[in-house]
C-alpha cells in the first residue's frame, strides 16, 4: 500500500515531467492539467473533503497573485519601460566602455550585470540580455549563451527581488531570514568558482586564466560576501542585487589597473560604431548613466528603506494588511494580504517615478504595463496553478507519502541528494519559483523524518532549482533566441550540462555536510 501511495502521490509531478520534457508541451497548458490530477487524488484516493480541497487550492492561487505575480509583473515592467525609454542602451554602453578584454567583459557583463538583471527582473532577461550584449560585441553566440547560463546558476536564488526564497518561506512556515541565510551559505562555493568556470568556457582552456585569475577571485568573493551579509541582515529581496553590483564595481575597478599590456587573443575588435545619424557614438556621461539606472536606484533604495534595518518604517508599513482564512481544513491558518511593504507595490512605485524622471508620461507607462501584462499571462496562470497544485498536495498528505518513501529509499544520506531534487523541479517547469513550491514541501516533510533542520534542507532545494536553470529548455531557448543560434539548443545543451553535474556534486556535498551540523 505505501508503494501504491507513493507513486499516485508522484503522478501529478511524473505528468509535469512527460509533458514538459517529452511531449514538449507549454507549462501553461500542462500545469493546469496536474493541477486536476492532483485534484482527483486528493479528493479519491485520500478522501480530501471537497471543501477543503477547494480552499485550499485557493489559497495557493491568492499566494500566487499576491505577492509572487505582482513581483514578477512589476519587476518585467521596470526592465520593459527602461527599454522604451531607452535607458536600457545607455546601460549597456556603460557596461561596454570598460575593457576591450573579452574575459574581463563577460565578467562584467555575464556575471556582473547578469546576476543584476535576476535579482531585479529575473524571468529570462539575465540570459537574454548579457547574451545578446556580448555577440554584438564578437563573442561566440554558442559560447556566450553557455556561459551565461552558467553564470545563471546562482543568482536566481534570490532573483525577481527574492520571489524564489521569499515563496518558499512563505509556502513552508520558515523564517524568511533563516531560509536566505542557509541558502547564501550553501550557495557560496558556488558563487567563487563560478567566475573561473566562466573564463575557463569563454578561453576554452584552463590557460585562459592566466593574467586573469586576480580579477575573476576578486569578482567572486565581491559577489559572495555582501550576498551573504544581505542574506543575514536583510532577508531574501535585496541578496543578489547588492552583491552583483559590488561584484561589478570591483572588476571595473581591477579592470581599469590592470596592467595595460594586453593578451591580443583575447581582445574584442574595436568597431567604431556609429549612431542612427552616423556620427561617431560618444561616451555616457555620468548624470546619464544614473538617470538611466533610476529607477533600479529607486527600488534599491525602497526596499533597504522598508527592510528590518529600518524598524520605524517597516513596522509601520507592516501593519497595512489584512488577515484572511481561506483554507478550511484541520492546521489552517490564515492568510495575511501585505498591502504596501511588499516588493511589487514598491518596485511599480519605484518604476512609475524613475520612468517620470526619464520623461516618460502616464500614457507610455499604460502601454508598457499592458503589453507586459499581454507578455506574462502564460507565466502567471502556470505559477497559479503550481501553487494550487502544491497546497492541495501538502493539505491531503501526498507530499509526506512521497518523503517518508525518499527517507526509506535514501536514509541519512539524503541530504546529499537533496539540490538534485530541485534541479529536476527547475528543468521541468524552467523556472526557480515554481521548483520551490513543488518540492519545497517536500524537503520541509523530509527534514522532519530525518530530524533535521527544515530551513537547511528547504535552502538545498532552492540552491538545486537555481542550478537546473543552467539546463532548463525554457533557458536554453531564451538564449538561442537572444544571440540569433536557434537550432543550437541541443550542443549548449551538451556544453552546458558537464557544468551542472558539477554544480549539483558541490551542492550536495554542501547540504550533506551541513546537515550534520545544522
Amino acid at each position: 500500500m505505501k508503494l501504491i501511495a507513493f507513486v499516485l502521490a508522484l503522478l501529478p509531478i511524473l505528468w509535469l515531467m512527460l509533458a514538459l520534457g517529452v511531449l514538449k508541451k507549454p507549462a501553461f497548458k500542462a500545469c493546469p492539467i496536474a493541477l486536476v490530477v492532483a485534484v482527483l487524488l486528493a479528493l479519491t484516493y485520500w478522501k480530501m473533503p471537497v471543501k477543503d480541497c477547494v480552499t485550499g487550492g485557493l489559497e495557493g492561487v491568492a499566494m500566487a497573485i499576491w505577492p509572487v505575480s505582482l513581483v514578477i509583473i512589476a519587476a518585467v515592467f521596470t526592465y520593459n519601460l527602461c527599454i522604451a525609454t531607452g535607458s536600457m542602451e545607455k546601460i549597456k554602453k556603460v557596461l561596454t566602455g570598460v575593457s576591450k578584454d573579452r574575459r574581463i567583459l563577460l565578467l562584467l557583463i555575464g556575471w556582473g550585470f547578469g546576476g543584476f538583471l535576476e535579482g531585479m527582473a529575473g524571468f529570462g532577461t539575465a540570459v537574454a540580455i548579457p547574451a545578446g550584449i556580448l555577440c554584438g560585441l564578437g563573442f561566440s553566440p554558442v559560447l556566450a549563451t553557455v556561459a551565461c547560463l552558467v553564470a545563471n546558476a546562482t543568482p536566481t536564488a534570490f532573483g525577481s527581488v527574492g520571489i524564489p526564497t521569499v515563496t518558499l518561506a512563505q509556502l513552508t512556515g520558515i523564517p524568511q531570514g533563516s531560509l536566505a541565510w542557509d541558502t547564501a551559505v550553501q550557495l557560496l562555493p558556488l558563487i567563487l568558482i563560478t567566475p573561473f568556470v566562466m573564463v575557463i568556457i569563454e578561453g576554452k582552456s584552463v590557460k585562459a586564466l592566466k593574467g586573469i585569475w586576480p580579477i575573476a577571485l576578486a569578482s567572486g568573493i565581491a559577489f559572495a560576501a555582501p550576498e551573504l551579509l544581505a542574506a543575514r541582515f536583510l532577508g531574501a529581496e535585496l541578496p543578489v542585487i547588492i552583491g552583483s553590483v559590488c561584484s561589478m564595481a570591483v572588476t571595473i575597478l581591477m579592470a581599469k589597473r590592470k596592467n595595460q599590456k594586453q593578451d591580443m587573443q583575447y581582445q574584442i575588435e574595436d568597431k567604431n560604431q556609429k549612431d542612427v545619424n552616423g556620427r561617431a557614438e560618444t561616451t555616457i556621461s555620468t548624470t546619464e548613466a544614473v538617470k538611466a539606472c533610476i529607477p533600479f536606484i529607486l527600488i534599491f533604495v525602497f526596499l533597504l528603506l522598508t527592510s528590518s534595518m529600518v524598524p520605524s518604517v517597516h513596522d509601520a508599513l507592516g501593519k497595512v494588511k489584512t488577515a484572511v482564512q481561506i483554507y478550511s481544513g484541520k492546521g489552517g491558518t490564515p492568510y495575511t494580504f501585505t498591502w504596501i511593504a511588499t516588493p511589487g507595490v514598491l518596485i511599480l512605485l519605484a518604476a512609475v517615478i524613475g520612468g517620470k524622471i526619464q520623461g516618460a508620461d502616464f500614457s507610455l507607462m499604460g502601454k508598457v504595463l499592458k503589453d507586459t501584462c499581454r507578455q506574462m499571462w502564460k507565466t502567471v496562470v502556470t505559477i497559479m496553478s503550481i501553487m494550487a497544485m502544491a497546497k492541495i498536495m501538502s493539505h491531503s498528505g501526498m507530499i509526506a507519502e512521497i518523503a517518508g518513501m525518499m527517507v526509506a529509499l535514501t536514509g541519512s544520506f539524503y541530504p546529499a541528494a537533496a539540490p538534485f531534487v530541485g534541479a529536476i523541479g527547475t528543468f521541468v517547469t524552467g523556472s526557480g519559483t515554481s521548483a520551490n513550491v513543488l518540492f519545497g514541501g517536500l524537503q520541509v516533510e523530509t527534514a522532519g523524518s530525518l530530524g533535521l533542520d527544515p530551513s537547511w534542507l528547504a535552502g538545498a532545494n532552492t540552491v538545486g532549482a537555481t542550478i537546473g536553470k543552467m539546463i532548463s529548455p525554457q533557458s536554453i531557448a531564451i538564449g538561442t533566441a537572444a544571440t540569433a543560434s536557434v537550432g543550437s539548443g541541443s550542443k549548449i545543451l551538451r556544453k552546458v550540462i558537464k557544468y551542472c553535474v558539477l554544480f549539483i556534486i558541490i551542492a550536495g556535498l554542501v547540504a550533506y555536510a551541513g546537515s550534520r551540523f545544522a
